[in-house]
């Protein structure tokens, strides 16, 4: 397909072959607690150690975690699509009912996940409808060692494929 005839169903169809794994980007300003679910997370540099996430410019959550200049990269594990769904909707209270803790860097720390990055705003390049956001990493914190929550044709997990694939 071509750029000039495709749709954004298209697109997100055909982006929907790369499997990514889940996060949750969450951030304290001084209206309480901030948080998004995000795919596109990705290690970027060893020295210095800086990781990206990239984030609608649009939204309600990532200008306001911008505007603090830190933020903690939760991995979310597969049994916690309950956090990824709490997360990846736009409507109301996030934090309502769930229990979670205050890093040593003010951000909001989710229970039980994978693994946390805790980083500070050290670029933002715009792209089109999103921000491609560098962080530099302050700490990272192993926390479980369960299987990742992996996104795949838009639905969580891997299945096989129900016909052989033919080379």
């Amino acid at each position: 397909m071509s750029i000039e005839t495709m749709s954004q169903a298209e697109m997100r169809r055909a982006m929907g072959q790369f499997a990514s794994g889940v996060t949750v980007v969450t951030g304290m300003d001084d209206a309480g607690p901030i948080g998004f679910a995000c795919q596109s997370f990705a290690s970027v540099s060893l020295e210095p150690p800086l990781i990206l996430f990239c984030a609608d410019h649009r939204g309600r959550s990532w200008p306001r975690i911008r505007g603090t200049g830190r933020f903690s990269i939760n991995v979310l594990h597969e049994d916690q699509t309950d956090l990824c769904a709490r997360f990846g909707g736009s409507a109301g209270l996030k934090f309502d009912g769930l229990e979670w803790d205050m890093s040593k860097w003010t951000t909001p720390a989710l229970p039980d996940v994978l693994m946390r990055v805790h980083a500070e705003v050290h670029d933002v390049h715009t792209a089109g409808d999103h921000d491609v956001v560098i962080g530099r990493v302050l700490e990272l914190e192993s926390v479980t060692e369960e299987r990742p929550l992996i996104f795949f044709r838009g639905k969580f997990g891997i299945e096989a494929p129900s016909t052989p694939l033919r080379t």
